[in-house]
């Protein structure tokens, strides 16, 4: 499958992620958007790390571990993700304990 189909499917995802993160007043929405986000940039580091050994396997190189470093850094960003989200969700459990909402402008109470 050409490389294009997963650059347009990223850009889509990250693109409806940013358009909730700055449409929506709802925190776990905008939390699910952030999210969204992130796997729509692991969805293209893996494309362009099978990309790379693709092209690394063709020119005669030798590709014992070419190509999984993508996989590699996804499996990072996936474990740190996860850390984000316990986090994310704890903070917003406390903000809705607090104020009975989960609405993002209740934020702004934070600050005094």
């Amino acid at each position: 499958m050409p490389i294009n189909y997963y650059i347009f499917l990223s850009l889509a995802l990250f693109i409806i992620g940013i358009i909730g993160v700055l449409t929506r007043r709802n925190v776990i929405i905008v939390f699910m958007c952030i999210e969204l986000m992130l796997n729509a940039v692991n969805l293209l580091l893996v494309a362009f790390s099978k990309m790379h050994h693709l092209a690394a396997a063709g020119a005669g190189n030798a590709v014992n571990n070419v190509g999984s470093e993508g996989q590699l850094f996804v499996f990072f960003i996936m474990v740190v993700a996860a850390a984000e989200v316990s986090v994310g969700l704890a903070i917003i459990v406390m903000l809705y304990r607090n104020t009975r909402s989960v609405d993002i402008n209740f934020l702004n109470r934070l600050k005094h």
